[in-house]
């Protein structure tokens, strides 16, 4: 689907192009209703009225609350209860009729969506309060985890972008409060908030994944997609022991992640299909959020690569992994497993129409590319040998650099400013890094701090020159 923001520059660059000559008055109609250059104001301002009828709608909720909590001491239970259930089930009946039975005009939709954000915050007070009412004294983060699940059923029901964003900030909320409460001197978790700690990155996977293809958000999915990197490897590393733990394994843990990530594809789990090919006879990506999994895979492998690149951490006197005495495998892993599994299935399905075919690719951030700085990381840490302290980090720093300079040459070749500052904050950042980790002179970290300076600058004036040359028909959706 075509996104807004094209639609946005082409109107613009045909008006001038009708101005100056270059088209007719026919065509320019036959783009504007092939690409509804008149919807573009309409939504422009249907975005403003959203964000206003959010705030205010906030607002309304919280006002609900502190009316409710200012005279709750003064109601007997019964009332309360009648109370909460008729604030909630009024405020969401109104946002379902606004919303679903008004849709010609836009502006009542927002309207309705706003009530139903706010009757998934009143949701959250009816919670507490009947919770107070009843006695039930439970940890704060529990209240989170249930409010959570609660809007999250409400997000899958009215397929609402919002809703959906709200139940994965109140699940972090939870998951992160129950992480750290024992140490900032909170109650300890629950059996069943650690059962799930274990799990959590493919909980996260299976809770907001499915909802981001109902509702078509690539907020929802790149959200999904962080908690995932996050989630996984340290749900697992908290049932590892690193002194008996093979290296092997904690180096999977590692770059996990960044594979599982860039393989990602929904398409791998239709098996009967086959995959179908370009004339190139490289296999067309379809996926709608593929490119944003690859977008968060290289920025995993990115601060994965410079975390590894300091020569402290491979010195002899210990190095970031240790290799296994004595290890006993446990059903705890059996979700590693499935992991190694999709990864290994996901490179295989990426890797046939190459092998095959062998098309050379123009973007330099390939799959070859990552396969390489994946195997390599992988080998590094999995064996002793290989971990030398001017080795290793010679190693990553290239390896590092490589990768900085490839998101340079596509972000310049495509005309894409993150993926071209990204390239080049990771390049002054590596560079930078190395000056202040060796012990040199002021004077040449000085020189070297003005040749970044002025690298960046001529950088970014060489970039912009040829970004507005660059007048792409689409623009890119995927990293190959």
């Amino acid at each position: 689907m075509v996104s807004e923001k094209f639609r946005s520059q082409l109107q613009q660059e045909s008006k001038k192009w009708q101005i100056q000559g270059f088209i007719d008055e026919s065509l320019y109609q036959a783009l504007s209703e092939r690409y509804r250059f008149g919807d573009l104001e309409p939504a422009a301002n249907l975005r403003f009225i959203s964000l206003i009828i959010g705030i205010g709608c906030i607002l309304l909720g919280l006002g609900v609350i502190t009316f409710v909590a200012a005279n709750w001491q003064h109601l007997s239970r019964l009332l309360r209860i009648i109370l909460l259930m008729s604030v909630f089930i009024s405020v969401n009946a109104a946002g379902f009729y606004f919303w679903q039975c008004r849709p010609v005009q836009g502006g009542w939709q927002k309207l309705g969506k706003g009530f139903l954000l706010t009757g998934a915050l009143i949701l959250g007070a009816n919670i507490a309060l009947m919770s107070q009412m009843f006695h039930q004294s439970r940890p704060g983060y529990e209240l989170y985890w249930v409010w959570g699940v609660g809007v999250l059923a409400m997000a899958y029901s009215l397929r609402l972008i919002s809703l959906g964003i709200l139940a994965w900030m109140l699940i972090s909320i939870g998951y992160l409060w129950s992480n750290f409460a024992p140490l900032l001197g909170g109650t300890m978790a629950t059996d069943w908030i650690n059962t799930l700690h274990g799990h959590m990155g493919l909980i996260f996977g299976v809770m907001f994944v499915p909802l981001a293809y109902l509702c078509q958000s690539r907020t929802i999915f790149a959200l999904a997609a962080i908690s995932f990197a996050v989630a996984m490897p340290y749900g697992i590393s908290v049932r590892l022991d690193y002194i008996s733990a093979p290296a092997w394994l904690i180096a999977c843990i590692i770059i996990l992640p960044t594979a599982l990530l860039w393989t990602y594809d929904s398409h791998n789990w239709r098996f009967r299909q086959r995959p179908h090919h370009h004339r190139s006879g490289v296999a067309k990506l379809t996926d709608p959020f593929q490119s944003v999994a690859r977008s968060l895979s290289i920025w995993c492998l990115g601060p994965l690569l410079y975390s590894l690149s300091f020569r402290g951490l491979w010195q002899s006197t210990g190095t970031p992994t240790e290799i296994a005495q004595v290890w006993q495998p446990s059903w705890h892993y059996l979700d590693l497993l499935g992991y190694i599994l999709l990864a290994s299935l996901g490179w295989l399905r990426l890797s046939w129409p190459l092998l095959r075919f062998r098309v050379p690719q123009q973007k330099w951030v390939n799959s070859g590319l990552i396969a390489s700085c994946l195997v390599l990381t992988g080998m590094m840490m999995s064996y002793e040998q290989l971990q030398h302290h001017l080795i290793a980090p010679l190693l990553f720093n290239v390896m590092l650099f490589i990768l900085a300079i490839a998101l340079l040459h596509d972000g310049l070749i495509l005309g894409k400013r993150r993926t071209f500052w990204g390239g080049m904050g990771l390049l002054i950042l590596g560079i930078v890094s190395r000056m202040l980790e060796y012990n040199t002179d002021l004077i040449l970290k000085s020189v070297v701090f003005m040749l970044c300076g002025i690298g960046v600058i001529l950088a970014g004036l060489v970039f912009e020159r040829r970004f507005q040359h660059i007048q792409p028909s689409l623009p890119s959706s995927s990293q190959e």
